[in-house]
């Protein structure tokens, strides 16, 4: 058995409304965490509609520290009386209130203000432990509140991120199955097929409006529930999230997930002659590539990334861990002609090479 969101309200103008979610469920008390430097446009709002329903709030508490120990601090001044926690805003809110309600057992209402990535709706929830970055398991909310014009306008770059960690399900489905035959792991084919199906949904409508809005919230929720389907992250994350998170740990400067897994993304695809093209092509639709051109990574810490990579998880097989793979993955950094784009200068080889 699995749970899913209870209430989903993926609409133009859910913010306005929450109270009323709140109260129908009769969750008529609750604490709300939000993220430091929010909108106080948005703010302001979630308050009246909370205010207008009769929703006590013990706290509302900014986090700009998604710290394990923040959490458990949280967590211990809980009221009795509390029945919800509400997480509004980035990923650090909603990663600190998604755990302070796992460790509650209380609902937990996640409201997205940008679609950066799927953590709003996945159950895990990317905590730090004595500074260094984990995941660490939690439950799907029991409501997800999209308010589809807020998410319109976040900052493009929110909006690029989560188009990289959308795609990155092409090529963590394929090591996935990759895993099956070299390793034996088993592949649940339902949640394979779930995480496969969100992506090509926003594929074919690409767009900054609210209709994309609508289109990526809910291929990112879908592929959250992919991962509470199978119990494990693969229908999100395979060598394309290690090269992520080996960045996380050794960049003096890591950008935004979804940006340093989109990259990853069309590299891996490349190594496992997947939907390169495909890729290719919603990345520069997007203006993903202009983006990363405009800002671009460190050659040196992609290297030493990639060869980091394949330790960042025990037992986790990707096309990372076939023979010649990470060199390969590393020549195609100067070899590829996009790839070539997204560093700085310097560094780099001569070399011909060819551009997908």
């Amino acid at each position: 058995q699995i749970a899913i969101p209870s209430l989903v309200r993926v609409k133009v103008g859910a913010l306005g409304r929450l109270g009323l979610y709140l109260r129908r469920n009769a969750h008529r008390r609750a604490m709300v965490l939000v993220s430091k430097d929010m909108v106080p446009a948005y703010v302001d709002r979630v308050r009246r509609a909370l205010d207008g329903d009769g929703i006590a709030c013990d706290d509302w508490i900014e986090i700009a520290d998604n710290s394990f120990e923040k959490a458990s601090e949280l967590f211990q001044s809980l009221r009795k009386e509390t029945k919800a926690v509400i997480g509004l805003g980035g990923g650090k809110a909603l990663d600190v209130a998604k755990y302070v309600a796992f460790l509650s057992r209380l609902p937990y209402y996640a409201i997205p203000t940008s679609l950066s990535n799927d953590g709003f709706c996945s159950p895990q929830s990317s905590l730090t432990i004595q500074g260094r970055r984990r995941s660490l398991a939690a439950a799907l909310p029991f409501a997800v509140v999209v308010d589809l014009e807020v998410c319109k306008d976040a900052p493009r770059a929110l909006w690029l991120s989560g188009v990289g960690d959308l795609a990155s399900k092409i090529t963590a489905v394929f090591d996935w199955k990759l895993a099956f035959h070299a390793v034996g792991e088993p592949v649940d084919d339902f949640a394979a097929l779930l995480s496969d199906a969100t992506v090509h949904q926003f594929m074919n409508q690409p767009t900054f409006d609210v209709a994309g809005a609508r289109l990526l919230s809910t291929s990112l929720m879908f592929n959250g529930i992919a991962m509470e389907i199978c119990g494990s992250s693969r229908p999100a994350s395979g060598g394309e999230h290690l090269i992520s998170h080996a960045l996380d740990s050794l960049s003096e400067r890591p950008r935004l997930h979804g940006l340093q897994v989109g990259v990853a993304t069309y590299l891996m695809s490349i190594l496992q002659s997947n939907e390169t093209a495909r890729i290719d092509h919603l990345l520069h639709e997007t203006g993903f590539w202009d983006a990363i051109r405009a800002d671009p990574f460190s050659r040196d810490e992609w290297r030493r990334a990639i060869r980091l990579a394949p330790s960042m998880k025990d037992d986790f097989y990707t096309v990372l861990s076939q023979d010649g793979a990470v060199e390969r993955a590393i020549d195609l950094l100067d070899d590829d002609g996009r790839l070539r784009d997204c560093f700085e200068a310097g560094s780099s080889r001569t070399c011909a090479g060819s551009t997908h």
